[in-house]
C-alpha cells in the first residue's frame, strides 16, 4: 500500500505524505500548485496559470519559467497524483477525497443525508475540523480564485449555520447561543443566524430576550441596509408571538416494519430510484403511471433503500385503489395499532383517528408507503403532520388535489433497461448479437414496456428471423402497431378501443395533436386544435382514457400534456387521413395562439433594447393568456416556443415562424438563454429569406447581431447588424436601422473603441428621435452616458445619465430609470462620491424590488456592496451581498454569482488581511 497522500487548502497550503508535510518551493510554485488543485482533475491552459501567477505584468519568460515550476513540482510531488500535460495545458489528476476542501463538501452533503440528526452532527464537525483558517492564507491573492475562495467560505459558513439548526433542534441551546452570539457579531445581516439565535433563545426560555433580538435584527437591516426582514426571519418572529410550548413526544413501542420484501431480482429504474430518495421528505411524493410499469415495485425497492433514515418505522398499506378502495379510517386503525394504541384507545371518528396517529409520529422518523391509492380524499387524512417523516404513494390516476405534494410520472424505460427486458424475452445470445438491431428495435416500441414485451416474443416465437428483420418491420411508422401484435397481445388493439370509447371531439382532439410532433404542451393548445374555447372537459376526457399523459406542471403550477410516442404515431395515422391543407391549417392556429399569448407575456418583462415582433397575425381563438407571471409563462414554453418555430418553418409559415422567435427575445434576453436565441433565429431566419420576407430578416439579423455579441463573436455580430441595418434603410424603417446602428454602438463600446461608439450612438439617437421612440432615446442616452465615463469624461457621463433619467420618468418607464440609477451610482462610486452613489444604488433597488424584478435587483444590491466596501464597510458589504448571492443561486445567474462571489472574498481579504495578501 503506498503512502497517504493529502492536499490541505482550508488554511495555508500544505501537502502531507503520512501526516508529514512536504517542502513546495517558492511562492510562485506553490500558487501554481494551488490552482492547479482548485480546478483538480480539469486541463488548465497555460495562459491563465501565467495570468494566476503574474497577474497583471507576466515577465516575457513567463511561459518558460511556468515550465519549469511544473518540473520542479512533478519532483516534488509524492507517488499518486500525477501532474500530466494535456495538449497546451496542465492537468492534475488526483483522488478528490485526498483534497480537503473536496472532502469538506462531501462530509456536508453526507450530512444532509444523515439518518439521525446526531449523525450528521459528526459529520458536520468533521468537515469543520478541516478547516485551518481562510484557504491559501499564506499565499497572495489572485481575481482569478476570488470566486472559488468566496464560494468556499461561503459554504463554511453555511455548514455552520446547519450545524447549528441541529443543536437548537435537539435542545442544546445554551452552547448554540454562545456561538450564535460570537458569529451574529462577525456577520450581522446574515438573517438564517439570526433565525437559529431567535430560536435558541425560545427554547432556552428567554422568549423576551428573542424578541428583542429580533428587534435589534430588524433596526440593523433597516437602518444600515435599508431593506426588511426576510420571509423566514418574520415566520420565526411570528411563532414566538404565539407562544405555544412544544410537548415531549410520548414514549413508543418498538418501531414497526411493515414492508413488503423487495424483490431480489429487481432491475433498473436507476433514475427513478436517485429522484425518489432525494424527493423524500415533508412533501409527499406520488408515483403515478399506467399499469404495467412497476409502480409498487419500484416503491417497495426504494423504502428498502431508505429504510434506515426512518429509525422510527415504516408503515405499509395496500389502499386498493383499483379494486374496493379502502377506507382510510380502517386504515388509520391498523396504522394506530402498530405504533401502539389498541382496543377502546381508537377513537371512533375519522378525524379523530386521523389527529391522533399525527400525534402519535409528532418528533418520529417514519417512512409511509400507501400503495395504489384511489383519491386525494383517501390518502389525505393519513398524511403524518411531522417533517421527520415521509410518505410515498402509488397511484394509477392521477392526485393534482393533494396540496404540496411532488409528483413523479413512471412512463417508460430507458434505452439500457429496455434492451435488458427484449434480451430476457427474446433471448440475450440474439440481443448481444446484434446489439445495434436491438437498439433500434427498443426505440421503435418508444421504450413502452408493454411493447418491448411484443416484440421479444416475436422474436422467441421466430428463432429464424434476425433482428434486423423485426426492426425493418417497426421502421416505417405508418406499419408499425400492426407489427407490434403477437396472438391476442396488442398495442392498437388496446388504443382503438380507448378512442372507440370517446365522444367525436375528443377523437378529433387526439388525432389532431400529432401536428405538434413530440412536444409536451399546455392545455389551451386543445382549443386551438378544436377551434373552440372552453375545451378542457376534452382534454379531462383524453386524460381519463390515459390517451393524453400528464408530462409534469410548470413553474405556475398549471398541468402540462403530452403524447407516447406510439400514441403519436397512432394519432398521425389518423391525421394523414385528412386533406394537407387542413393539417397546415390545423398548425397555424396553435402557433397563431401561441404567438398572441408570447406577445402578451412580452409586454410583462423588462424591455429588451432592439426586440422587435411585427403586426398581429390571424385572429386566434380565445384563451386564458399566459397568466400574471410572464417570467414563468415564458419557462413552461420555452421548448414548446422553439420547437413552434421550427414546426412553423418546416410548413412554410415564415411569419409565425420570425415572429414567434422575435417575441422570445425578451426572455431570451433575461434569462440568458442564449442558445435557444441563435439557434431559433437562424432557423426562421432560413424561413424568412426563402419567402423573401426582408422585414422579418431584417429583424432577425438584429437579434442574432445581439446574442453573438453576448458570444464575443464580435466579427459576425458586426455583420448581421450592418445587414439589419441595410434591409431597415431599404423598407424605409427609420427606427429599425437606428435600433441595427445602437446595437454596432454596443459593439465598438465592448471591443474598448469609445470613439467609434459615440459615433454610432449619436446616429442611433437621431434615428430614434425622428421615429419617436422615446424609450430607445433613454436607452441611447445610457449607452453615451456609460461610453462617456469610459473615457474618463465623467461630467458629459452624468450629463447624458441624469439626461437619461429625466425622459424614463417623462415616459413613465420605472425599469429604464431603475437601470439608469445603477449606472448613476457606478459613476459616483467611480468619482468618489459614495454617498451619492449609495443613494442612487438604493433607489434603484427601491424600484426594481416593486417591480419585482429580482435579477436586476440583484445587481443593485451587488452595487450597494462595492460601494459600501469602497467606504470601508465591510461587514455591510458581506450583508447586502449575501442577499444578491442568494437571488442568482435561485435564477440559475451564475456570472451573477461569480461576480457576488469575487466580490465576498475582496471584503474577506479586507476583514482579514494577512502579510502575504497585503
Amino acid at each position: 500500500m503506498g503512502p497517504e497522500v493529502r492536499f490541505h487548502l482550508l488554511g495555508p497550503l500544505v501537502v502531507t505524505v503520512d501526516g508529514r508535510p512536504v517542502p513546495l518551493g517558492g511562492a510562485k510554485q506553490r500558487v501554481l500548485l494551488a490552482h492547479l488543485l482548485l480546478n483538480a482533475n480539469r486541463t488548465v491552459p497555460p495562459g491563465q496559470l501565467v495570468d494566476t501567477i503574474w497577474p497583471g505584468d507576466p515577465p516575457t519568460s513567463a511561459t518558460a519559467n511556468l515550465q519549469t515550476y511544473v518540473w520542479r513540482l512533478r519532483r516534488l510531488l509524492p507517488e499518486g497524483p500525477i501532474l500530466r500535460t494535456q495538449g497546451p495545458g496542465y492537468s492534475l489528476v488526483v483522488d478528490p477525497g485526498v483534497v480537503d476542501a473536496h472532502r469538506f463538501t462531501r462530509l456536508v452533503a453526507d450530512a444532509a443525508r444523515a439518518a439521525t440528526p446526531e449523525t450528521a452532527l459528526k459529520l458536520l464537525a468533521e468537515a469543520e475540523s478541516l478547516w485551518r483558517g481562510d484557504p491559501l492564507a499564506d499565499l497572495p491573492g489572485t481575481p482569478a480564485w476570488d470566486a472559488e475562495l468566496g464560494r468556499l467560505a461561503e459554504n463554511r459558513l453555511a455548514a455552520v449555520e446547519e450545524r447549528l439548526s441541529l443543536q437548537v433542534r435537539l435542545g442544546r441551546h445554551d452552547p448554540a447561543i454562545a456561538e450564535l452570539t460570537v458569529l451574529l457579531a462577525e456577520h450581522p445581516y446574515r438573517e438564517r443566524l439570526w433565525q437559529q439565535y431567535l430560536l435558541a433563545l425560545t427554547g432556552a426560555g428567554r422568549r423576551a430576550e428573542a424578541l428583542q433580538a429580533y428587534t435589534t435584527a430588524r433596526e440593523r437591516l433597516v437602518t444600515e441596509l435599508g431593506v426588511e426582514p426576510g420571509p423566514e426571519l418574520r415566520a420565526v418572529q411570528a411563532a414566538i408571538l404565539a407562544g405555544e410550548p412544544v410537548a415531549a413526544p410520548p414514549a413508543v413501542p418498538p418501531p414497526p416494519r411493515q414492508l413488503p420484501a423487495d424483490l431480489p431480482d429487481f432491475t433498473g429504474r436507476a433514475e427513478y430510484v436517485r429522484e425518489l430518495e432525494t424527493a423524500l421528505g415533508p412533501a409527499p411524493v406520488v408515483l403515478t403511471g399506467a399499469p404495467g410499469t412497476g409502480k409498487t415495485a419500484l416503491a417497495m425497492h426504494v423504502a428498502h433503500r431508505v429504510a434506515d433514515r426512518f429509525p422510527d418505522g415504516q408503515l405499509y398499506v395496500d389502499l386498493a385503489g383499483t379494486g374496493t378502495p379502502r377506507d382510510p379510517a380502517e386504515v388509520l386503525a391498523d396504522f394506530l395499532h402498530a405504533l401502539g394504541v389498541t382496543g377502546n384507545t381508537v377513537p371512533a371518528g375519522l378525524g379523530q383517528r386521523a389527529a391522533l396517529f399525527r400525534s402519535r409520529l409528532a418528533g418520529r422518523r417514519v417512512l409511509l408507503v400507501l400503495d395504489d391509492a384511489a383519491t386525494a380524499a383517501q390518502v389525505r387524512p393519513l398524511l403524518p403532520g411531522d417533517a421527520g417523516c415521509a410518505v410515498l404513494a402509488t397511484t394509477r390516476g392521477r392526485l393534482p388535489e393533494l396540496a404540496g405534494a411532488k409528483h413523479v410520472e413512471l412512463t417508460v424505460f430507458g434505452e439500457h433497461e429496455a434492451s435488458r427486458l427484449l434480451a430476457g424475452v427474446a433471448g440475450v445470445d440474439r440481443v448481444v448479437g446484434e446489439p445495434a438491431e436491438a437498439a433500434a428495435i427498443v426505440r421503435c416500441c418508444g421504450y413502452l414496456p408493454l411493447a418491448i414485451r411484443i416484440a421479444g416474443a416475436r422474436l422467441a416465437g421466430r428463432q429464424a428471423w434476425s433482428l434486423r428483420t423485426l426492426h425493418d418491420r417497426l421502421a416505417d411508422e405508418a406499419g408499425r402497431l400492426s407489427e407490434l401484435r403477437v396472438g391476442d397481445l396488442g398495442v392498437r388493439p388496446s388504443f382503438e378501443l380507448s378512442l372507440r370509447q370517446l365522444p367525436a371531439d375528443a377523437r378529433t382532439a387526439f388525432c389532431r395533436a400529432a401536428v405538434l410532433g413530440a412536444q409536451d404542451f399546455p392545455s389551451w393548445v386543445v382549443d386551438a386544435l378544436l377551434d373552440r374555447d372552453g375545451a378542457h372537459e376534452v382534454l379531462d376526457v383524453l386524460v381519463d382514457a390515459n390517451l393524453v399523459a400528464l408530462a409534469g406542471r410548470d413553474s405556475s403550477g398549471a398541468p402540462r400534456y403530452r403524447l407516447h410516442d406510439l400514441l403519436r404515431c397512432y394519432a398521425a395515422e389518423l391525421l394523414a387521413a385528412e386533406p394537407s391543407s387542413a393539417r397546415r391549417e390545423t398548425l397555424a392556429r396553435v402557433l397563431t395562439v401561441l404567438l398572441a399569448m408570447a406577445k402578451t407575456a412580452a409586454a410583462g418583462l423588462p424591455p429588451a433594447f432592439g426586440a422587435m415582433t411585427g403586426p398581429a397575425v390571424g385572429e386566434p381563438v380565445a384563451t386564458a393568456g399566459p397568466g400574471a407571471d410572464p417570467l414563468g409563462w415564458f419557462t413552461a414554453e420555452r421548448k414548446l416556443l422553439a420547437a413552434a418555430v421550427q414546426l412553423a418553418a418546416d410548413a412554410g409559415l415564415d411569419e409565425l415562424a420570425w415572429q414567434l422567435t422575435a417575441t422570445a427575445v425578451p426572455f431570451y434576453d433575461l434569462r440568458g438563454a442564449y442558445d435557444d436565441w441563435r439557434r431559433s433565429h437562424l432557423t426562421a431566419l432560413a424561413a424568412a429569406e426563402a419567402a423573401g420576407n426582408v422585414a422579418g430578416a431584417a429583424v432577425l439579423h438584429r437579434g442574432l447581431g445581439q446574442v453573438r455579441l453576448y458570444h464575443d463573436d464580435y466579427a459576425a455580430a458586426v455583420t448581421d447588424m450592418e445587414r439589419s441595418a441595410s434591409l431597415f434603410a431599404s423598407l424605409g424603417d427609420v427606427r429599425g436601422e437606428a435600433l441595427a446602428v445602437a446595437g454596432l454602438g454596443t459593439v465598438a463600446r465592448v471591443r474598448d473603441r469609445p470613439q467609434e461608439a459615440l459615433g454610432f450612438y449619436r446616429r442611433a439617437l437621431a434615428g430614434l428621435e425622428r421615429a419617436g421612440d422615446r424609450r430607445g432615446v433613454a436607452q441611447v442616452r445610457n449607452s453615451l452616458g456609460t461610453t462617456y465615463a469610459s473615457l474618463g469624461s465623467f461630467a458629459e457621463a452624468g450629463s447624458w445619465l441624469r439626461q437619461a433619467r429625466e425622459l424614463a420618468r417623462e415616459i413613465d418607464d420605472p425599469h429604464r430609470e431603475a437601470k439608469v440609477l445603477t449606472e448613476l451610482g457606478t459613476l459616483h462610486r467611480d468619482t468618489g462620491a459614495l454617498p451619492e452613489s449609495l443613494t442612487c444604488l438604493r433607489l434603484a433597488l427601491s424600484i426594481l424590488e416593486e417591480l419585482t424584478d429580482e435579477r436586476c435587483s440583484a445587481y443593485a444590491l451587488l452595487g450597494i456592496g462595492q460601494t459600501l466596501l469602497a467606504a470601508g464597510e465591510p461587514v455591510q458589504a458581506r450583508g447586502v451581498c449575501d442577499r444578491a448571492l442568494r437571488v442568482f443561486r435561485e435564477t440559475g445567474n451564475r456570472q451573477g454569482e461569480t461576480t457576488g462571489l469575487e466580490l465576498l472574498e475582496q471584503v474577506q481579504r479586507r476583514r482579514t488581511p494577512s502579510a502575504a495578501r497585503s
